[in-house]
């Protein structure tokens, strides 16, 4: 028996600084585990097929390209280096037709900046409709 003591009785006291730190410490963890979204990819519309026979009155114009880089409009070689020697080839095969079908048939072991060329030109040209040719693999190849 305590007579004459005049403490009220133990103070209790919670310290919250170490649940703080704990708290942050799985915040950082959350954050830097999480993955965000990125709107700024390209958003890609995808093409549709249809079972309508296309418009067969203008066949489609082709560009190849063989593997040494040379580029091909419709039967004629482009003459000349550069973009600007390829635009005119094009220009003058296709004339004022830009919502002409084009197709790209470029060698496989060309280099890539041949086939980007060739669709930056018709890009600046105004084209808008553009397929790159392939070849189905075969069942059981290793490709």
């Amino acid at each position: 028996m305590r007579i004459g003591n005049d403490r009220r009785g133990d103070d209790f006291e919670i310290n919250v600084i170490p649940l703080i730190d704990v708290l942050l410490t799985l915040l950082m963890f959350f954050v830097l585990t999480s993955t965000f979204i990125q709107h700024s990819r390209l958003q890609v519309t995808l093409p549709q097929a249809s079972t309508q026979d296309r418009d067969m009155d203008t066949p489609a114009l082709t560009i190849m390209i063989d593997r040494d880089g040379r580029f091909y409009v419709g039967s004629d070689e482009v003459m000349g280096e550069g973009i600007e020697a390829l635009k005119q080839t094009i220009a003058r095969n296709a004339g004022d037709d830009r919502a002409r079908q084009v197709t790209i048939r470029a060698d496989a072991l060309t280099p890539n900046q041949n086939v980007v060329t060739a669709m930056d030109a018709l890009g600046q040209l105004g084209f808008t409709r553009l397929s790159i040719a392939t070849t189905p693999t075969k069942p059981g190849s290793s490709q």
